[in-house]
């Protein structure tokens, strides 16, 4: 029940428009917080300990990697997306690391957590939370598949280490080099639901204006 109660939440937030979308993510958020207090485990069953920390923050590094990687790729295809400065970095992706870091905490410190007690089998339940992280992120084509494959490997991984700090780290990592590298008309800004509908011609138009490697002239 508390898997469906957050789950049905969450898509309703996604699917909504707005403005009721902004009051309703606060509802979401309020319910959620309302399941975890009911049925609290403690910090450390949800990951948030020291325990192997160290031995598991090759994760955040091998993310690094992959970033990097990318954002070298984007940049020899001139579809890399950079801020002006470190400031400016900070300031475009600063939410974005944060959100990345809540829905790592979600997948891991509370889907999986409640599936591993519904599933015998630690394999399967780990593929069922990735399952629902991949669908929260439909209709996005590139998204569902991306999501997909991090969300099985994150929560192995969690599975061995049980350290959520490495991993919410290397979400925040992927997510932004996802958003510096790949083109907004790929997929839709990474909006999800409603905001992936609704990605207009006028965004896609801008998306082309700031990809251009010179600047338009001027009528």
């Amino acid at each position: 029940m508390e898997i469906a109660a957050a789950y049905g939440l969450i898509l309703a937030v996604i699917w909504t428009p707005r403005p009721w979308q902004s009051f309703l993510w606060w509802v979401a958020a309020a319910g959620v917080l309302a399941l975890i207090y009911a049925s609290f485990e403690g910090f450390a069953a949800m990951g948030m300990r020291r325990e192997n920390f160290a031995c598991s923050l090759w994760i955040a590094g091998a993310a690094l990697l992959l970033a990097g990687a990318a954002m070298g790729v984007a940049a020899h295809e001139q579809t890399l997306k950079l801020p002006a400065g470190p400031l400016a970095l900070l300031g475009t992706y600063c939410a974005y690391a944060i959100w990345a870091c809540v829905q790592q905490f979600l997948l891991q410190g509370f889907f999986l957590l409640r599936l591993l007690r519904l599933i015998p089998s630690a394999w399967l339940a780990a593929l069922a939370a990735a399952l629902l992280f991949a669908l929260a992120h439909m209709p996005s084509t590139f998204l569902v598949p991306v999501t997909f494959l991090w969300g099985l490997a994150a929560c192995l991984l969690f599975l061995r280490y049980r350290n959520l700090y490495p991993l919410a780290l290397a979400h925040a990592i992927l997510g932004v080099a996802v958003a510096m590298t790949i083109p907004g008309p790929v997929d839709h800004n990474m909006r999800v639901g409603l905001g992936y509908l609704h990605y207009s011609q006028h965004h896609r138009h801008a998306d082309r204006l700031y990809l251009s490697p010179q600047p338009s002239a001027k009528p």
